[in-house]
């Protein structure tokens, strides 16, 4: 069983007090910490439980400058056996279709009975890549995957609905399945496994190794591009009734007919 795991180095941002940068377009990224992805972090434990247990091989793949190392790093030492990094200054500012471009321009040419992905991605909340490579390869995909069973030629996923609802699909292979989390828990990265993974080979790639040009990736091979990018404004604010319940429920009735709601 072949896997490929496609992943992404990205600040952590849940603590941290983010400011826009002077392009409008980006936050101010000095002092951040990166680290893999979370989503993508449990498609990599999947892949690696899945290797455990039927055999193959696991690769990472990932599209940054030097710094995604870590990322990549951090798969080897969890258990992948090879890492890609796609990088080129070309493909900064590269959206989702972008992305799964470029993608798509290395995985064709790879064997594979899989394909992971995170459900989305953490610094910008983009979900698209996932479904859209696996439009370019021509594979069945399902995204929300809470649970991943294998059969020969077969996948039997469980995908996460609204309301607390699950749907269970029967999809054949090789497919594209973006991981939702909570599919498993992660584990954690041992010494003597970040030893290991500092001996392995990063293959990296530039644009000139895809077959794609310069009017594929970036802004010019994008449909969507950020023109503004701002914290809304606080227009309004949370009014806290005080009084007995009798005197709430009368401020709540008036303020429902004042808005035309009753």
């Amino acid at each position: 069983m072949d896997i490929i795991v496609c992943v992404k180095h990205v600040p952590e941002t849940a603590e941290a007090e983010l400011k826009i940068d002077s392009t409008g377009k980006n936050i101010e990224k000095t002092g951040l910490v990166y680290d893999i992805n979370e989503w993508d972090d449990y498609a990599l434990e999947e892949a690696v439980r899945i290797k455990e247990k039927q055999g193959g091989t696991v690769t990472a793949i990932t599209i940054g400058a030097e710094d995604s190392d870590a990322t990549l790093r951090k798969c080897l030492a969890r258990g992948a056996d090879k890492a890609i990094r796609l990088t080129d200054p070309k493909f900064v500012d590269s959206d989702g279709y972008a992305i799964a471009k470029i993608l798509h321009s290395v995985i064709k040419i790879l064997h594979y009975d899989l394909i992971l992905t995170g459900m989305q991605a953490g610094d910008d909340g983009n979900a698209a890549v996932g479904p859209i490579l696996a439009q370019m390869l021509n594979i069945p995909h399902a995204t929300m995957v809470k649970k991943l069973e294998l059969a020969t030629g077969t996948a039997k996923v469980n995908r996460e609905l609204e309301g607390g609802l699950e749907e269970q699909l029967e999809v054949k292979t090789p497919a594209l399945f973006s991981v939702q989390t909570g599919i498993n828990e992660p584990r954690y990265v041992s010494i003597m496994g970040i030893r290991k993974a500092m001996q392995k080979e990063i293959k990296v790639m530039t644009l000139a190794d895809t077959g794609l040009t310069e009017n594929d990736v970036g802004t010019a091979g994008s449909w969507t591009r950020i023109e503004k990018l701002y914290v809304p404004p606080v227009e309004k604010q949370a009014e806290f009734l005080k009084g007995t319940p009798d005197e709430i429920a009368a401020k709540v009735t008036e303020i429902l007919k004042s808005r035309g709601l009753i």
